[in-house]
């Protein structure tokens, strides 16, 4: 799954471009249509040439909105970057270059909108090197620029092919085991309540899931997931999703909040970042300036701690400890945009290095710099967890490999990991055992547990899953399940049956139409317990499903393709039949239908399934007892 965001100048056509390439106006604000401009973010999808499926967020391009721009930018896997064939690279098409490098956009594509407004070549040819020259050494580099008429519909094969080309080769979304979904629209439906939408990192979410939203400790349940207005039972990392949410107003819940899995991600009001000044500025950034601080969809008002020196010249990198005016949910790694407040201006932007420094640093002591480029590079720990995010499980060698980290260094780190709990081992200590980051195994742990409950709840009448469909869904290999499922069983988490799985409180529960249909068959079947309803009568009367939990559960017995006995029956007449035999020597089928009052039919069907049980064996047309 992933999610192409537009930029460029205000009035190039951004949102008319992106409704002509999907036939859905992003534009949903009445304001907005009246307008003919996009004022807040807008959302619609596309599938391209090779059956991808995109989103789109179409974002405004004037600069009083750029701010609502922001909230949409950064979860973006690649730039629908748009500029007007008639007027080429304006104001706003170069701070939301800038933008889109300082978050480090992978790559994308130009579209030259309103090609058809153009008719001298050699203008769209000056138009095009002007805007390469512009996009020389930023992340749109050499990407393709593609002539387009929203129009005429020209290009527009073309450009949708180019977005295909550009992701095509790209990894799916890492999936670290800790879902966080930037929250970016707030809303209600009736009959549904409230809806959170985003765009989805770091993990899955999942219907039934208990979620959490930072800042706020918010606790509440996933009551449905969709993408592209269709309803799912699991979201994806890298897709956009509506969330609908128990338990929780629109009114406890904003922009910039993020929701995710329970315990993990504590906001914070002090981040350590290493910071980029935009080349373009005419003035450094200087110590206690104050500023808004942007990443993922949250805008919060921050002032500014230059570290190691007096200020960060243009076009240089330095490190800041920002202080936040409130609380934001943020992770190492996370992209993040500085903007003067008045008058609006983006002035830089970088990488969090450290989401929650325990204490305000001194400016100029050598040792929190040295603190900060180790953190920048990664601890040997940082590394090793890394490494895990990124696959599912790896026994040490692997690892080692994955992580770049000699053998023995990671044995010895991923014995105290273990023990800490940053690390889950399945498996005894050892060359064969399995390792996987704490936030990857709770991200299992709850995938099957929704998985099991989502499949109770669709077959009540059956008393599991099947284990390999569980690791089919699960995306395991034998030797991770079986290490996974042996982990699962012994904490209590659910019931390994062999050849199915439950959740442990799961009883196949009946209705009351079906548990009458089942009393009414047990009746006849004690009525003339050797002359019982046939097989076909049982399925007439309770129905297929039905009698497969009672054979399941052993209260009948399928003693032959066409007869089925009451299990307390086929005791008795097993007890019948030993005793006869012991007295007598053997038993035919006809002494056994006088014995049992029975037919020929049934007392056959029960003597054969008695010899296939190694209770008795034929000889003839004898029966003798087999022990």
């Amino acid at each position: 799954m992933f999610v192409v965001g537009t930029a460029g100048h205000v009035d190039h056509g951004k949102s008319t471009l992106v409704e002509a390439l999907t036939g859905i106006n992003p534009d949903r604000l009445q304001e907005e249509k009246e307008r003919q401009m996009t004022i807040d973010l807008g959302f619609a999808w596309v599938t391209l040439p090779n059956s991808e499926t995109i989103g789109i967020i179409d974002v405004p391009g004037h600069r009083d909105f750029i701010e609502n721009m922001l909230a949409g930018i950064g979860g973006i896997d690649a730039a629908l970057f748009v500029i007007a064939a008639d007027e080429g690279v304006m104001p706003q098409t170069k701070e939301h270059l800038a933008i889109l490098d300082l978050l480090e956009v992978k790559g994308g594509v130009v579209a030259l909108s309103k090609a058809d407004l153009v008719s001298d070549p050699e203008w769209l040819d000056l138009v095009t090197l002007d805007i390469a020259d512009t996009l020389e050494g930023t992340v749109l580099q050499d990407v393709p620029i593609i002539p387009v008429s929203a129009y005429t519909g020209a290009g527009l094969a073309q450009l949708a092919q180019a977005l295909a080309d550009c992701l095509a080769n790209r990894p799916p979304r890492p999936d670290y085991g800790r879902p966080r979904l930037p929250i970016d629209r707030v809303f209600t439906l009736s009959g549904f309540g409230t809806v959170v939408t985003g765009t989805l990192t770091d993990g899955h979410l999942s219907v039934g899931q208990v979620v959490q939203v930072q800042p706020g400790d918010h606790g509440t349940r996933i009551r449905g997931l969709q993408t592209h207005k269709r309803k799912i039972e699991l979201a994806a990392p890298g897709s956009r999703v509506a969330v609908n949410l128990t338990g929780l107003g629109k009114d406890q819940l904003e922009r910039g909040q993020v929701l995710t899995s329970p315990g993990w991600l504590v906001p914070t009001m002090l981040v350590d970042v290493e910071y980029r000044h935009l080349a373009a500025l005419d003035t450094p950034l200087l110590h206690n300036w104050e500023v808004k601080f942007f990443s993922g969809s949250a805008e919060v008002p921050a002032r500014t701690r230059v570290l190691g020196r007096e200020e960060i010249l243009p076009g240089d990198k330095g490190w800041l400890q920002l202080q936040l005016e409130k609380p934001v949910a943020l992770v190492r790694g996370d992209r993040f945009i500085l903007r003067r407040p008045s008058p609006g201006q983006t002035m830089g932007g970088g990488t969090v290095i450290d989401p929650a420094p325990r204490r305000r640093h001194r400016r100029f002591r050598p040792e929190v710099i040295r603190r900060l480029e180790t953190l920048a590079q990664g601890t040997p720990e940082e590394v090793l967890l890394q490494a895990l995010a990124t696959q599912t499980l790896l026994n040490p060698a692997q690892l080692a490999k994955e992580s770049g980290l000699e053998a023995a260094t990671v044995t010895a780190l991923t014995a105290g990991m273990v023990e800490d709990g940053r690390i889950v081992r399945l498996g005894n200590a050892g060359p064969g055992q399995l390792l996987l980051s704490q936030e990857r195994w709770n991200s299992l742990v709850q995938s099957a547990l929704s998985q099991l409950e989502s499949y109770h709840r669709a077959n009540p009448l059956k008393g599991g899953m099947l284990r390999e469909e569980l690791k089919s869904r699960l995306r395991l290999t034998p030797k991770e399940f079986s290490g996974f499922m042996e982990r699962m069983a012994s904490g209590g988490h659910l019931t390994d049956e062999g050849v199915t799985v439950r959740l442990p409180g799961h009883r196949v529960c009946f209705t009351t139409e079906q548990q009458e249909a089942v009393y009414s068959l047990l009746r006849r079947f004690g009525a003339d317990p050797f002359n019982t309803p046939s097989f076909k009568e049982c399925v007439a009367s309770v129905g297929e499903e039905v009698l497969g939990v009672l054979v399941d559960e052993g209260t009948v017995v399928l003693v032959s393709p066409e007869v089925v006995f009451a299990v307390e029956t086929l005791k008795k007449a097993e007890e019948s039949i030993r005793d006869y035999i012991g007295k007598n020597g053997s038993i035919t089928v006809a002494q056994a239908r006088d014995l049992f009052n029975s037919s020929r039919k049934y007392v056959l069907s029960l003597l054969e399934y008695l010899d296939q049980r190694g209770v008795t064996r034929r000889d003839g047309d004898l029966r003798l007892l087999a022990g």
